[in-house]
């Protein structure tokens, strides 16, 4: 896997990882969570870039990529301008999207924004309407930065705040937590610009406005392959957007994964079953 920069039209230095190569096969772009970085997608790596290219992206303000200095910069339209000029940097014109939480809200606006581009979109734990209460929860952290003294620290940490989740080991949160934060060796601490949090809305606006929603994504979501992970416990995805979203989008597979919340890892076998059977659509698609 190698580490790949990119200068932003604003001049930010954003970087990507790149493994795998060109087999003939759709590329997978894969575009992490709103605080997240490229380490959510290793297990992708693992099981996919035998075959493909897997490409995953630190959005501005994450991991390796630039903090901005205007932080009103940190939004799904600029973060989809910056993943499509990056793509475009790579000579890269065709490729399947997979996002998690705000990178599905990406791809989402990728599909609609260049359906020539974009040939399926799997959406892990985001849909067309996100609840509220799992927005509230999410902005209470996101801008309030953390240290902690040892990756145990960091992983009760997550145990604690984390919801919907089952059965999991505080080695296998310890897991999660090195997915999540970075470390200079001596301290663990998040790994993501806390100004994140300029361009959220209150809790309080939560309740007065209500969230936006996206339905009006769908229709260009038609021909492609699409697909939707839902962790069982998840606050931020309802079963009842799941639904809807199959009533109106022909042929959506939808998988619910036992015992995880927001967000499924990506690494459990239901998980890289349906990523399989996804991935085989697009590339029947193609033929």
């Amino acid at each position: 896997m190698n580490d790949i920069f990119f200068r932003s039209s604003d001049g930010l230095k954003l970087h990507a990882t790149r493994a795998g190569h060109k087999s003939g096969l759709i590329p997978l772009v894969c575009l992490p969570g709103l605080t997240r970085s490229t380490r959510d997608f290793d297990p992708v790596v693992e099981k996919f870039a035998h075959l493909r290219e897997v490409i995953a992206f630190d959005f501005r303000g994450r991991g390796k990529s630039d903090r901005a200095a205007d932080p009103t910069s940190y939004s799904p339209q600029i973060e989809c301008a910056d993943t499509m000029d990056f793509l475009q940097s790579l000579d890269i014109q065709r490729f399947a999207v997979l996002g998690t939480s705000r990178g599905g809200i990406v791809g989402m606006m990728m599909a609609a924004l260049y359906p020539d581009n974009v040939s399926g979109l799997f959406l892990n734990d985001i849909g067309c309407k996100i609840e509220a209460a799992g927005l509230k929860r999410i902005i209470g952290y996101v801008g309030k930065p953390v240290m902690f003294d040892n990756w145990n620290q960091a992983a009760q940490a997550l145990q604690w705040s984390s919801v919907g989740f089952d059965n999991l080991s505080i080695e296998n949160w310890i897991s999660v937590a090195k997915l999540i934060f970075a470390t200079d060796g001596s301290r663990v601490f998040t790994d993501h610009d806390p100004l994140l949090s300029v361009n959220l809305p209150s809790a309080e606006e939560i309740d007065k406005n209500g969230v936006p929603e996206l339905w009006n994504f769908l229709p260009s979501f038609e021909g492609k392959p699409v697909s939707l992970l839902r962790g069982a416990g998840s606050d931020l995805l309802s079963r009842e957007t799941v639904q809807r979203m199959q009533q109106e989008i022909q042929d959506l597979k939808a998988y619910e994964i036992a015992g995880r919340g927001h967000v499924p890892f990506l690494d459990e076998p239901e998980s890289v079953q349906a990523i399989t059977t996804w991935l085989s659509a697009v590339d029947s698609n193609q033929e």
